[in-house]
């Protein structure tokens, strides 16, 4: 049964060349094949985390590698990363016969699938590295699908932001590997003391890819250009990855993090509201979605930030952090595949309804799971010494439900709507409907749903829901819209990106053509037949061509 755990990168891992080689192809059961295949992809890693076999121990690939022993809380992302992926990609299935050349959007899928399961079943830093640089850099291929100029530009930023993280990661992996002893093993990186700067890079590395403010510039530009699935699992999955590195790459118990945790929970907070309001600024849905998203990464990064400062109770705030992830991952994959079926014309009124309980449910809407985790949360909070982040937590309430309202009135059906598929509608209800399934099947939010119906309980949690809605047709009374001077708010990431890229070409790539020149035209004329040659997967193609290296390397040590 160990062999399961490596099933489970297999699968997809060789999925991949093969629907990438082969998109070109035509025809209804070669389309069918490639949904049929997304689909079921993560699906060994379902089984997995339902058996949840022995560990794996894969020492033949580098020392002190092991896969499958991560507790409780990978099982838990586990579980729901499959179950969100796969949904995804049955949506995703339906939408590749209106794609042109759907082969590389397949590749950049399963590789970045790939690498999100790698990270987390991994109970060793290098395997996790790996699979979190393999998921990070993949998933650009995602958010350049459509091509457009937008695509482009949202593209240049998130990988920008990715490769900063990537080299921030790297120094952080190689210092804290020096304090360690050169142990990689998580389970003894737990009890080892973490140095001020290896704590900085890893906090700024995952923080980047985790998305919360400040380090969240390439998000709000990614998710409006990115296709609906790939929205979905960016922010439902993806963004969780983040916040699993900080958990295992940290200590249990730090001077460092003891000492930072309140800043960090002023970061959380100061995310929760400032991208909430920011996102009722916007005209798009899924931009809306996206700020939505920071938002909630701030209160991820806030029971963080908690369990550094309250270390004895690390077994809670582990289970809390996955309730929270859990349970965001999957409303917000519903919405964001939500707004792919209302962006095409084809959301029917019905199922908008219906999506009001995943929208509701990230404000605390009771007897759903957003109500119970952020029960819970109140709860640990009450048990510390720090009760005043009670109260800022019903505020955060308020302005959720004031974006996801924002979110849904944008995505409102048009009149005279286009039929869709159930492999397109299907993934929508389910992932919508499992904010109220999950309260009473899943026995880790049990005991907090139940609590959540005292009579105190109620009250905290419906009155932003109501403040929200008065704020919400007050404001469509009066003013109706966004004034125009608010939507041309200048957004700082493609400003520092666009200045980057002139600056390497203009500032620093100025000097070098001019003492290189002779040989940059050779190369660029090499570069060019080459990518002529490739056509559009140049980066497709140097992943794997980079992967055979590595591979041969090892097969040569």
């Amino acid at each position: 049964m160990p062999l399961l755990w490596l099933i489970v990168i297999l699968l997809p891992l060789a999925l991949a060349p093969w629907l990438t080689l082969a998109g070109h192809l035509s025809g209804q059961a070669h389309w069918k094949r490639m949904r049929l295949y997304l689909t079921v992809a993560p699906w060994p890693a379902l089984l997995a985390g339902i058996l949840w076999p022995d560990a794996l121990p894969a020492t033949a690939l580098w020392p002190g590698a092991e896969w499958g022993d991560t507790g409780s809380l990978g099982r838990t992302l586990l579980l729901f990363t499959a179950t969100l992926w796969s949904l995804a990609g049955l949506y995703a299935g339906q939408r590749l016969q209106s794609e042109p050349r759907p082969g590389p959007f397949c590749g950049f899928w399963l590789l970045a699938l790939t690498g999100n399961l790698l990270l987390i079943i991994a109970a060793d830093a290098i395997s996790f590295y790996i699979g979190f640089t393999l998921m990070s850099l993949a998933a650009y291929g995602l958010v350049i699908q459509p091509r457009t100029p937008s695509a482009r530009r949202a593209g240049r930023l998130y990988l920008q932001l990715a490769v900063l993280g990537e080299m921030l990661l790297y120094g952080g992996l190689m210092l804290r590997l020096h304090e360690t002893g050169g142990a990689s093993a998580f389970n003894d990186w737990h009890n080892i003391a973490v140095q001020p700067l290896t704590a900085a890079l890893l906090l700024v590395g995952f923080g980047l890819k985790a998305g919360f403010w400040p380090l969240h510039l390439w998000l709000p530009q990614a998710h409006p250009v990115a296709p609906p699935a790939a929205s979905a699992v960016l922010s439902g999955a993806m963004l969780k990855a983040g916040f699993l590195g900080l958990w295992q790459f940290l200590p249990v118990q730090s001077d460092v993090l003891s000492v930072w945790s309140p800043w960090l929970l002023a970061a959380g907070f100061t995310g929760a509201f400032y991208a909430a309001l920011v996102g009722l600024l916007t005209t798009k849905a899924k931009t809306a979605l996206a700020f939505s998203s920071v938002s909630q990464m701030g209160y991820l990064l806030i029971i963080v930030a908690l369990a550094w400062r309250f270390p004895e109770e690390r077994a809670a705030w582990a289970t809390l952090l996955g309730l929270y992830a859990v349970h965001h991952g999957l409303a917000k994959g519903s919405l964001f595949l939500g707004a792919g079926l209302a962006a095409a014309g084809s959301l029917s009124r019905g199922l908008w309804l219906v999506l009001w309980l995943p929208a509701l449910a990230l404000a605390g809407l009771p007897l759903t799971s957003g109500a119970a985790a952020k029960v819970e949360l109140k709860s640990l909070l009450g048990e510390t010494s720090w009760e005043a982040g009670i109260a800022l937590l019903s505020v955060g309430s308020l302005c959720t439900a004031l974006v996801v309202m924002r979110a849904l009135y944008l995505m409102r059906p048009a009149p005279h709507g286009m039929p869709t598929a159930a492999t397109q509608t299907s993934p929508v209800f389910l992932l919508a409907l499992a904010s109220v399934v999950l309260p009473w099947s899943w026995p880790p939010l049990r005991e907090a749903h139940w609590y959540s119906f005292s009579l105190e309980n109620l009250f905290a949690l419906i009155w932003p829901l109501g403040l929200a809605a008065v704020i919400a047709w007050s404001w469509q009374r009066t003013l109706g819209r966004v004034p125009t001077v608010l939507q041309q708010l200048p957004s700082p990431g493609p400003i520092l990106s666009l200045r980057l890229h002139r600056w390497l070409r203009g500032g620093l790539g100025a000097s070098l053509t001019a003492s290189t020149a002779g040989r940059q035209r050779r190369w660029r004329h090499w570069e060019r037949r080459w990518n002529r040659f490739w056509q559009q997967e140049p980066v497709l193609l140097s992943a794997w061509i980079s992967g055979l290296l590595l591979l041969l390397g090892w097969l040569w040590l």
